[in-house]
């Protein structure tokens, strides 16, 4: 199959499949590479310098090596941290990045009261803080950092087994009563979230609207991408990248679902 140009899609880890998913329906005629630095991840460990170095040098290395026409963030941390410097660094490379869905939530709620469950790297950032300094200041905004739901996503997704209980603890804080009103809205404000929203649905203590930004940047990728009109057409597979060297059978049966062949190093 010939495609139009190609999009590469980048992530710590897997969850950024849950932005490629959505994107394949509106974009099916673009070649997809997969980037996973699951040889740094979590992301939300990291010191900020450390990391920032870390992704212009990475991001070097894939613009040299795959000519992208487009490339999608698919990760809240490293977007918030890192896309204005990636796109100081590369200003003939278009960029669309993951931002928490705060604009959204604060027009959708009705009790006022929002939750962002993200990884703690997200929660510290400024970037999040002004989003809801810009959008969200007429409501209650509660930021949640969980330690481990990333972690125990990625695990899900690659053995489909999960401990509900952690997760019901790792969401516990989303969830707040105050003046008669409650929690009414979450934020999923990192791409692993949305492959754990059932179980978080059934362990929640009280029905919320789950508030997943796959599809908003799926669509801004649309929007861009036709505006570019790219003719650099390529009859090579979609191909999945891993960092680390190490793909276990589980992660290439997981890869391979999602069509991707699979290729190990930066």
């Amino acid at each position: 199959m010939t495609t139009k140009g190609t999009i590469l899609y980048f992530d710590s880890g897997i969850g950024g499949l849950s932005v490629v998913k959505e994107a394949r329906i509106l974009l099916p005629d673009y070649r997809s590479i997969y980037v996973a630095d699951d040889a740094a991840f979590p992301y939300g460990a990291w010191e900020e310098a450390t990391l920032l170095d870390r992704m212009i040098g990475l991001f070097g290395q894939l613009i040299e090596e795959h000519r992208p026409d487009l490339i999608v963030i698919a990760c809240n941390t490293a977007s918030t941290l890192a896309i204005d410097a990636l796109r100081d660094a590369f200003p003939d490379q278009a960029f669309v990045g993951t931002v928490p869905a705060i604009k959204p939530a604060a027009e959708r709620t009705v009790s006022g009261l929002v939750s962002v469950l993200a990884t703690p790297g997200t929660v510290k950032r400024q970037y999040t803080r002004d989003l809801i300094d810009r959008y969200a200041s007429c409501v209650h905004v509660r930021l949640v950092g969980s330690e481990k739901l990333a972690a125990l996503a990625e695990n899900y997704m690659r053995t489909g087994f999960v401990d509900e209980s952690a997760v019901r603890e790792e969401i516990a804080q989303c969830f707040v009563e105050r003046d008669g009103r409650r929690t009414d809205i979450v934020v999923l404000a990192c791409t692993h979230y949305p492959f754990l929203a059932n179980r978080m649905r059934k362990v929640a203590p009280w029905p919320v609207d789950w508030i997943d930004t796959s599809e908003a940047i799926a669509r801004r990728a649309l929007n861009l991408i036709t505006e570019m009109k790219p003719d650099n057409f390529s009859d090579a597979p979609d191909l999945a990248v891993f960092t680390s060297g190490r793909t276990p059978p589980e992660l290439c049966r997981l890869a391979q679902g999602f069509g991707f062949q699979v290729r190990t190093g930066p």
